[in-house]
Order: C-alpha cells, then sequence, then structure tokens
C-alpha cells in the first residue's frame, strides 16, 4: 500500500491501482452484485410454475341433489318434520337420530338459508313422485301441429264424414286443422260450391273447433283454418 501527504502533513491511504491504473478489476469467483435476468427482463421463473391465462380445463359441477343425513355437516340446522311441524333450530345430530327413529331421512331442502332448512321424510318416495310429475309434465307440453284435411267440391257425402271425424282426431290431441278444397278445371269458376263444403266441416265440428283463420284462395286451393275451442 502506497501513502501520499495531503493537505495538513497528514497522510491518506489509497487502494493499490489496477494494471492500467484503474480500480482493481474483480477476482473470478467475485460477485458482481448484479441479479440475472429472465428472457424478457423479469426475475427467473422457478421451473414447473403454471404460466397465467392458462384455460381451467376442469369438468363443470353437476347438479348431485339435496344433501341427505350425514352428507349435512353443519352444526345446526333449521327442521321441518313430516308432518310439516317446525321444530325449530336444533342440533343436525338430534335431528339425523329424529329422522332415524322414524325410519326417515333428514333432507337439505334451503341450503342457502342460514341455518339451513331440512326436512324429514322418505327420500327414497319423494324422488319417485318427483319424477311421475316431471313425465306428467312432459305428456302435458304438446307440441302443436298443423294437419291438412283435403276435400273436394264435389266430395261424396261418406268421404266427408271421413274427413271430418279425422279433423276431430286431429282437433282433439290440440292440433290445428287447415282444411283445403282443391278446385280445378271448371271447379274454379264455381267456387261457392266449395265454399259450401268447406262450411259443411265447420258446421259438424263446431263443438270443437273455432275458426283461426277464414276462407281465402291460394292458387287453385280454397283453405280454412281451425284451431281447438
Amino acid at each position: 500500500m502506497t501513502s501520499s501527504s495531503g493537505i495538513g502533513g497528514g497522510s491518506i491511504d489509497r487502494p493499490p491501482s489496477g494494471p492500467n491504473g484503474g480500480a482493481p478489476s474483480p477476482g473470478p469467483g467475485a460477485a458482481t452484485g448484479t441479479a440475472p435476468r429472465g428472457p424478457e427482463g423479469g426475475g427467473s421463473r422457478p421451473e414447473g410454475a403454471a404460466s397465467s391465462g392458462r384455460p381451467d380445463r376442469r369438468p363443470p359441477a353437476q347438479d348431485r341433489g339435496p344433501r341427505i343425513n350425514h352428507q349435512i355437516r353443519i352444526r345446526q340446522i333449521r327442521v321441518i318434520d313430516d308432518e310439516g311441524k317446525q321444530l325449530g333450530v336444533i342440533e343436525t345430530a338430534d335431528a339425523l337420530a329424529l329422522a332415524s327413529h322414524k325410519g326417515l331421512d333428514l333432507v337439505e331442502i334451503a341450503p342457502n338459508q342460514r341455518p339451513p332448512v331440512c326436512r324429514i321424510m322418505d327420500y327414497g318416495k319423494y324422488k319417485y313422485e318427483q319424477k311421475k310429475k316431471d313425465q306428467a309434465s312432459k305428456r302435458k307440453q304438446h307440441q302443436v301441429h298443423v294437419k291438412e284435411v283435403r276435400l273436394r267440391p264435389a266430395i261424396a257425402d261418406h268421404d266427408r264424414q271421413v274427413r271430418v271425424r279425422a279433423a276431430r282426431d286431429f282437433l282433439v290431441e290440440g292440433d290445428k286443422v287447415l282444411l283445403v278444397c282443391l278446385c280445378r278445371g271448371r271447379q274454379m269458376a264455381h267456387k261457392e260450391v266449395g265454399e259450401q263444403v268447406i262450411q259443411s266441416v265447420l258446421k259438424e265440428l263446431s263443438d270443437i273447433a273455432k275458426v283461426e283463420s277464414g276462407i281465402r284462395m291460394e292458387g287453385k286451393r280454397m283453405v280454412m283454418m281451425l284451431t281447438k275451442r
């Protein structure tokens, strides 16, 4: 180490200079104090770390029905017994014991209430009745179709009665009926005959049918739409 005289006669210690007179270069194992940076200028990502923005591939949650019996884990619940009587808020263990004593199930019917509302019932019987109600509801949801019944201006009485019975069956099932009278050749000059045929069919169906749209011409077809009363 070298020393030089400063103002006032004291000495100042200076670090040794490098080969070219500058600061000494760090050794091979010396730390530079600068952390390595990742490819985008941030810190390096540990191996195996999940990247953000990855889509969630988990399947959607399925509706498994209400919780019953020992699936109900909350400590206290509001209970309705099998006769519809309010038992108030009681311990879940006591409600389970009561349901078991009656040979029934404890079913959670209002999970979002605080405390949740549960009912003592025969859960198997309840599911069976609910299934029957759903099936009956689907049967009632009849999709309405338009059934075409074709006539002729010179149709025979027997054939007209066959068409009337068919139209009645369609109306009973809840469908609409389009009466169509086909006019050809000279029959186009006597449209009143076709109207009389349609009106005669309407008269025989008046107890079950009503006119949705009156008689009109569609080319060579004279039509009337009927629907159930």
